[in-house]
């Protein structure tokens, strides 16, 4: 039975993978909005210039062994002084949005609210003026990982109730400051990925690694209501005035069942609760998922009525990172990892005779196409069809420096990938889901995180030996040709 699944999956992709050879611009709503997305650590730098503070990624990074490579995000690709040229770049290949985050201690370097950075205000001004000046929709997005370090050595940072009003106040002078030309928010970036691997795996900053405890669900919690907050603060003062909307991003790679067998089935939900349910369900469906509750108990924060009034339907729309997919079966766990234990499941990306897609450089990315649709429809069934933007889609290469420059610029595999992952979202909007945008990651080769620079998502090279000098790769050349209506079935310049 297990056969007969990947196999009728394969034949599912096989089918849309004739489709993509085809596909081109076209089939794509006029108004759907095209970007490429960052974040302000993993490509800004300038980390001790124009009145920054230290964030939790400065400390973590530069502690002992939590980084591969030994690097940081103190230069970084070094956008905070090349904007200009990653802009036109961004012109160069036909996108029409970027999605980048402000660095929240580039505003209030302690994060208290207190006293405001102008030179970081002036930094953001600038970069927004300029993306306007070239035609070229800014996408902000509040938070993006990169807390003020005093916010996590004086509270405790997202363990701390007290948090939600710091953001609110940070949120509300970034709305009064830029919502003038900023027509989309976005208050946080992947809540899942700060309370996992923030506060109980600790490979992401602030790395708290705390067995049985509450703590990665009380960070959830607090940036649930920090986000449900910031978006009250923009509909009441700013919404009407400024003409913008707001939303959330969570990320979800897709499971499916590896059997027909209901307990696989019924995992297969169980794992998508534990990712997309957690952030979701209490906004659009009012509380955390039951398969969490259940499983959980009193180690998940309970909403008051307040709080669920407040996060009802708090997002315009609903951001969607996605990178890929895996199949999942039914398992009892044992041992002393408890946020998967608890799931009791399962996840398969590889067996003795194939695996679910081509791998790309990192150990958890496969290339998988089909579940992005699959993805998509879920989420228009399950929430009442809101508007999403694919706010990330992407894959890396491992950093080689002894290989040539051509060689790291032919990213083949990188072409296929968005090939089919936008066919996949062509056929979600042709089932009805009301799609809207689609941003591929990354703009730039930079800092990824626990990896260092040691991956490459870039559609865009940087020589990191040779003045951080940009090059496209042939990624971006199809890109180019895409987005002007052609096919680009090469990638490569003409």
């Amino acid at each position: 039975m297990e056969e007969d699944r990947k196999r009728s999956v394969e034949e599912e992709w096989n089918s849309m993978n004739s489709t993509n050879h085809q596909l081109s611009r076209a089939h794509f709503p006029p108004k759907f909005l095209f970007g490429v997305a960052t974040s302000a650590y993993q490509v800004e730098g300038a980390a001790n210039l124009g009145g920054r503070g230290p964030c939790i990624w400065d400390k973590f990074a530069s502690t002992e062994g939590k980084i591969k490579d030994g690097k940081d995000g103190v230069v970084a690709v070094d956008q905070y002084h090349r904007y200009k040229e990653d802009v036109d770049l961004i012109v160069k290949m036909g996108f029409s949005a970027y999605r980048f985050s402000i660095s929240w201690s580039r505003i209030y370097p302690d994060g208290l609210g207190i006293q405001v950075n102008n030179d970081g205000i002036m930094y953001y001004n600038n970069l927004i003026n300029y993306l306007l000046e070239r035609g070229i929709e800014p996408c902000v997005t509040l938070y993006h990982w990169d807390l003020p370090l005093h916010l996590d050595e004086s509270m405790e940072g997202w363990l701390s109730d007290s948090i939600v009003n710091y953001f609110a106040i940070y949120a509300e002078t970034c709305f009064a400051n830029f919502g003038d030309r900023v027509k989309k928010w976005i208050t946080l970036n992947e809540p899942l990925q700060t309370a996992v691997n923030g506060y109980f795996t600790g490979v992401f900053a602030p790395g708290r690694c705390e067995h049985l405890s509450p703590e990665p669900y009380l960070a959830a919690h607090h940036q649930l209501l920090a986000h449900a907050e910031a978006v009250s603060i923009y509909r009441r003062k700013f919404k009407d005035l400024q003409g913008g909307e707001i939303g959330l991003v969570v990320d979800c790679e897709w499971a499916e069942a590896l059997t027909d067998n209901i307990e696989d089935i019924t995992a297969a939900a169980r794992r998508i609760d534990f990712q997309l349910g957690w952030y979701l369900d209490p906004i659009f469906l009012g509380d955390y998922p039951k398969s969490m509750k259940e499983r959980l108990g009193d180690l998940l924060p309970v909403f008051s009525d307040k709080d669920k009034d407040i996060l009802r339907n708090s997002v315009d729309f609903v951001g969607l990172n996605h990178y890929t997919s895996r199949f999942v079966s039914h398992k009892t766990n044992e041992g002393d990892n408890h946020y998967y234990a608890i799931q009791e499941v399962t996840r398969i990306a590889e067996w003795e005779n194939g695996a679910i897609g081509e791998k790309a450089a990192s150990s958890w990315l496969y290339v998988v196409p089909w579940g992005l649709k699959k993805l998509l429809n879920y989420v228009a069934q399950r929430y009442n069809n809101p508007p999403i933007h694919v706010t990330e889609n992407g894959m890396d290469d491992e950093d080689n420096d002894t290989s040539p420059l051509h060689e790291m610029l032919d990213d083949k595999l990188r072409v296929a990938y968005f090939k089919g992952y936008l066919a996949s979202v062509s056929m979600a909007i042709k089932d009805g889901v009301d799609v809207r945008g689609y941003f591929a990651w990354s703009l730039v080769d930079n800092f990824e995180w626990q990896q260092g620079y040691t991956k490459r998502f870039g559609l865009v090279y940087v020589d990191y030996k040779n003045g951080l000098a940009r090059h496209l790769k042939s990624s971006a050349y199809w890109f180019m040709k895409f987005l002007k209506g052609e096919d680009g079935k090469n990638g490569k310049e003409d």
